[in-house]
């Protein structure tokens, strides 16, 4: 390195590098995620499917709308990658490299991983993959959120940098992860023929099942209505559809994941309602006209104090119950004197004024 013409520690040529290091492996990685989840799910038997029904649980999603789910993500990542190479904006390529760096081509390579070692079986391993894999997700999401936030001025950011990210990160959290949890503790039954409900009700493991699903859609729900966020809304309502579709499923199970897919929805659009008319104190407050001071309902005098005894203010001062405001300017206003209320001295109207000028 030290013969390059360039001086490699510059954090711009550091930058640089990296980002060309991203377009590479990107891509790479995301080639190997398709052709590991697409072998693994129409070429070798048993495929995907056909283990989840060799091991079915109270929480096996439906096998055709999890692949539809896939095939978004691939279809965010496709247009992710596009992203790198066309980016040119400083924020984007901050956001690209320290906010999402290596950690989307390891999800990936983790993502393709997990297929393989679920197909042959292995579900210890493809447990620990998909715990790697919400970990490295939840970090890049976190990181992404945190440092570089969605911006309405960017909204290619938004769309193909963390809709993808996010939308990638609920399949692990969502179902993936407790799925491969389930087979792995051996909380499957046996279905009466041909794919029928167990005999034994206690063989649906059903409490476990609605605990995860409760416990994860609960933390969704919470998301979506404190950032209002519509990707986590969309996806978590998709798995809940996924789950409640395929059936056999026991009677908790089905209605959590029923009552979810309701809730999700209602919980954004109720939060989106709520920020729109109801959110936060108001900025501005209305003060009547002579308030100096910030306190509302009081006037300001039409004559200074001290001022001339024929416009009466001084004489309203000494009385206990009222105030020198307000009887002053009724004074100052049928005074005599040569020093009442002057033109524009008293402002008409209500006035608004900023929160920080509130008393």
């Amino acid at each position: 390195m030290d013969g390059l013409p360039i001086d490699t520690s510059h954090p711009a040529v550091r930058d640089y590098l990296a980002l060309v290091r991203l377009q590479v492996l990107t891509p790479l990685s995301l080639l190997i995620n398709i052709a590991s989840v697409l072998t693994c799910a129409f070429v070798v038997r048993p495929s995907i499917s056909q283990v989840s029904r060799l091991y079915p649980t109270a929480i096996t999603p439906n096998s055709p709308a999890i692949g539809a789910y896939v095939a978004v993500i691939y279809a965010g990542q496709i247009g992710y990658c596009i992203l790198l190479v066309m980016a040119g904006k400083p924020e984007t390529k901050r956001a690209l490299i320290k906010g999402v760096g290596l950690f989307l081509p390891g999800a990936n390579v983790l993502m393709a991983l997990w297929a393989i070692a679920w197909v042959m079986q292995w579900f210890l391993l493809s447990t620990i993959l998909q715990g790697l894999l919400l970990l490295l997700l939840l970090f890049s999401n976190i990181a992404l959120l945190i440092y570089h936030p969605p911006d309405s001025s960017r909204p290619l950011d938004t769309a193909l940098i963390h809709a993808p990210l996010r939308f990638f990160l609920i399949l692990p959290f969502g179902i993936l992860f407790a799925l491969s949890l389930f087979v792995t503790l051996h909380l499957t039954y046996e279905p009466t023929p041909p794919r029928g409900p167990p005999q034994d009700y206690s063989s649906w493991h059903a409490l476990a099942a609605f605990g995860v699903l409760l416990g994860t859609n609960l933390a969704g729900l919470i998301v979506v209505i404190v950032r209002r966020d519509i990707v986590w809304c969309v996806a978590a309502t998709w798995i809940a559809v996924s789950l409640w579709t395929a059936v056999p499923k026991p009677a908790p199970v089905y209605i959590t994941s029923i009552v979810f897919t309701v809730l999700h929805p209602l919980g954004l659009l109720s939060s989106l309602i709520y920020a729109q008319f109801y959110s936060g104190a108001r900025t501005r407050r209305i003060v009547l006209p002579g308030d100096e001071s910030g306190h509302p309902g009081l006037y300001r005098r039409a004559t200074p104090m001290g001022a001339g005894d024929g416009g009466g203010g001084s004489n309203n001062q000494g009385r206990g119950g009222n105030g020198p405001g307000v009887n002053g300017a009724v004074s100052g206003t049928s005074g005599q004197g040569a020093q009442g209320a002057q033109p524009g001295e008293v402002e008409s109207g209500p006035r608004e004024v900023d929160a920080e000028t509130w008393g």
